[in-house]
């Protein structure tokens, strides 16, 4: 099989520094946080690129993928259109899952949690940032929606494109960020014969957090 000819020709060994629970940071959000930096600082492409999972209400799972926009004790938070498959989802069933993966250098980050949505204030703060197309693009793409075709995605953006000229682009109201407040964090480091290091945070009532250790 082609797939499996690729496999072979790319199977590789992991190298990475060991990561014990006994050196971690006893807040996950602070570990996250050197992580995040080490990713950065190793220009790794998209270092803010995030896999989310999401279930429906008759239990179906769907995954994809969106960009982290911001990280701190409230939460991690990403936006996008309300009403698109992950929106109502996320509505409908207020948990998911988000994994971010660094391949250079060879380390994994999972979280697991309950899902709000940002504030108006928040959500205008961030949208007035973007670029003016993006902006656009907001208004003109029903997301998830079937459309005919490219062409009429094209036009619906110039129409939009016309109707704010040279003026402030507002946040269109079916648009606005979630956030994901984590109940379990997980550390993945890649090392020699897959004897990976996976450190494990829980939460239980208390703010404190447990951390232990999970077979590769």
């Amino acid at each position: 099989m082609i797939i499996q000819k690729h496999i072979e020709e790319l199977r590789r060994d992991y190298s990475g520094e060991p990561l014990d629970e006994s050196i971690v940071e006893r807040d996950p959000l602070l570990q996250f946080g050197k992580w995040m930096e080490d990713a950065v600082r190793a220009e790794v492409p998209e270092p803010h690129a995030m896999a989310l999972a999401t279930v429906s209400s008759d239990g179906n799972p769907s995954v994809r993928m969106v960009l982290l926009r911001g990280f701190d004790q409230s939460g991690f938070v990403f936006y996008t259109n309300y009403n698109s498959r992950k929106g109502k989802e996320l509505i409908d069933k207020p948990v998911a899952g988000g994994s971010l993966f660094w391949h250079e250098l060879d380390r994994q980050v999972r979280i697991e949690g309950k899902v709000e949505k940002t504030s108006s204030e928040e959500s205008d703060a961030y949208f007035a940032r973007r670029p003016r197309k993006s902006k656009i693009a907001a208004w003109a793409s029903n997301q998830s929606n079937e459309i005919k075709g490219r062409a009429e995605l094209d036009r619906l953006f110039k129409e939009f494109e016309e109707r704010f000229p040279g003026e402030e682009v507002p946040r269109p109201g079916n648009w606005g960020g979630f956030r994901i407040k984590p109940t379990i964090y997980e550390f993945w480091q890649g090392r020699p014969n897959r004897l990976h290091d996976r450190i494990l945070y829980t939460s239980g009532n208390s703010s404190k957090w447990e951390i232990s250790r999970l077979a590769p």
